[in-house]
């Protein structure tokens, strides 16, 4: 059977409104001034504050993952090289990595995402410093369907899901992708929603988006290709080499709203 991979999802509306009781605020967060409901926006709303320096000198990313299913350190270095490479962020960025125990479940919506982050999450913005969160989940999304599989999917303005069971399952073996290629793929692609793209937040400087597959480029070789490469097959990755690369006309998007 052949598997219509959906790389990235992002989640267009803000689909988790918090009222003052949801919150959690804490005395901590109240002597650090930290509010937390900044960052549960919706998702390319942060763009312009994680690509520049205007607000932020530094970035944090707390990257959480389920007993088992770390992802392997040269993605991350890889993500870490893509944000510096598209960021301005003179006082660096950092990556702070934990392990928690699996939520026990075999599938999960987004709404049970969000619960996660609400209850593991200790980073948030500070006056100089953006937080972001990634979680890498044991189980299967709930939007999976038949032979088309979720990887990933950013949800708030800093926060995304990487559906890492599912991951593995489509990598590493004969006929499949290496895994870490497959791990920076859907990170990068995942931010590269959460830094705007496409049309998300980051104001297109010229028409490039898919008319069948909005909010993704239109360029089959482009990171934010709906499949994160010519067609829908993961099997066209295994040839690779590298992780596809954001085209010229997205990274111009990016530089028109404060990026590289």
């Amino acid at each position: 059977m052949k598997y219509k991979i959906l790389i990235a999802t992002a989640v267009l509306n803000l689909l988790f409104g918090c009222s003052k009781d949801e919150t959690n605020t804490t005395e901590e967060d109240q002597i650090f001034n930290i509010d937390k409901n900044l960052n549960r926006q919706t998702t390319g709303s942060s763009a312009n504050d994680l690509l520049s320096d205007a607000t932020f000198k530094s970035m944090v990313i707390e990257l959480v993952y389920v007993e088992g299913f770390e992802p392997n350190q040269n993605s991350i270095n890889a993500f870490v090289s893509f944000l510096n490479n598209r960021t301005f962020k003179p006082n660096g960025i950092t990556v702070e990595k934990r392990e928690i125990a699996s939520p026990g479940k075999d599938t999960y919506t987004i709404n049970d995402i969000a619960d996660i982050e609400k209850a593991e999450r200790t980073l948030y913005n500070t006056a100089d410093r953006i937080a972001v969160w990634a979680l890498f989940i044991d189980g299967k999304s709930s939007n999976d369907s038949g032979s088309n599989v979720v990887l990933g999917t950013a949800y708030w303005n800093t926060s995304f899901v990487i559906f890492e069971e599912t991951l593995h399952g489509f990598s590493n073996s004969p006929f499949e992708p290496d895994r870490t290629l497959l791990e920076t793929t859907v990170i990068n692609h995942e931010f590269g929603h959460i830094l705007g793209l496409t049309n998300l937040g980051s104001s297109m400087q010229e028409d490039h988006e898919d008319e069948e597959h909005e909010k993704h480029c239109n360029v089959e070789s482009c990171l934010m290709y709906w499949a994160a490469e010519a067609g829908a097959n993961i099997s066209n990755m295994v040839n690779m080499s590298a992780a596809p690369q954001l085209d010229a006309q997205c990274i111009a998007d990016l530089q028109a709203n404060g990026g590289k």
